[in-house]
């Protein structure tokens, strides 16, 4: 699983997995994070009942998780905890099952731009991560950035590689944020890079040769989400999906 919402659950019951008797099963194998935003790891204490959990992620965002949101000790009060240290732009792990064996995928971290969440004390490299999952029997890649403050020549030369790429979609102007009573600051200031304007990513993203390309981690107050809004028909244009719960790829 990648990344873990406070919806884990819901998410979870929606899965096509098979009925087991076995107590409090938990039908994850291993849980990889892009950062240590929140909404984006909260679910790790709601899957505590597993007994055991297995984390990949770098050492950035492992060091907010123990020292400053707190959640992996908390989560250690209930279950074992294992993790697998992930190094940005480094070597690609291997994701193995519960029981050790091996899945078949591995897993690349790819550092992006972005800053480390409000309740951080450290700013160390590897903060923000985009994650490429990739199968070693198929040979197919699928790449998951659901934060990005930009979409640079760096990232869109890894995610052309991509069979699937995943990219972050919160909002679709800069100042949405500020308009919509967010806060103070743009999106961009926020580590999310808006889908238009000069510094937006349509224009890239649309230009990769993926197979499939999709906006996630849509905000509330996004109009792609609207189905007959003119920001939905220039996404979809531009050869990009809105993304949403339930769609499936083969890779």
């Amino acid at each position: 699983m990648l990344d873990a919402s406070p919806d884990v659950r819901e998410q979870i019951a929606m899965l096509p997995t098979a009925r087991t008797t076995e107590t409090r099963y938990v039908p994850i194998d291993g849980i990889a994070l892009t950062d240590a935003e929140l909404d984006h790891t909260l679910g790790i204490e709601l899957l505590r009942e597993g007994r055991a959990l297995h984390l990949y992620a770098t050492a950035s965002v492992l060091g907010t998780l123990e020292r400053d949101s707190r959640i992996l000790p908390v989560t250690r009060a209930f279950a074992c905890v294992d993790v697998t240290v992930l190094e940005a732009n480094g070597i690609p792990a291997a994701l193995r099952y519960r029981d050790g064996t091996p899945s078949g995928l591995s897993l690349e971290a790819v550092e992006v731009a972005g800053d480390p969440p409000r309740f951080a004390s450290s700013n160390d490299p590897g903060h923000t991560v985009g994650l490429l999952v990739h199968d070693g029997t198929t040979g197919g890649t699928c790449a998951v950035v659901p934060g990005a403050a930009a979409l640079d020549k760096a990232l869109g030369g890894r995610l052309a590689g991509a069979d699937v790429a995943l990219l972050d979609g919160t909002f679709f102007t800069d100042d949405e944020p500020q308009r919509f009573g967010l806060g103070d600051r743009t999106a961009a200031q926020m580590g999310h890079a808006p889908i238009s304007g000069k510094a937006g990513t349509l224009g890239r993203f649309g230009g990769l040769p993926c197979r499939h390309k999709v906006y996630t981690h849509i905000n509330n107050t996004n109009p792609i989400l609207v189905e007959d809004s003119p920001e939905r028909r220039t996404v979809e244009l531009a050869g990009v999906v809105v993304g949403a719960d339930g769609m499936t790829f083969q890779i």
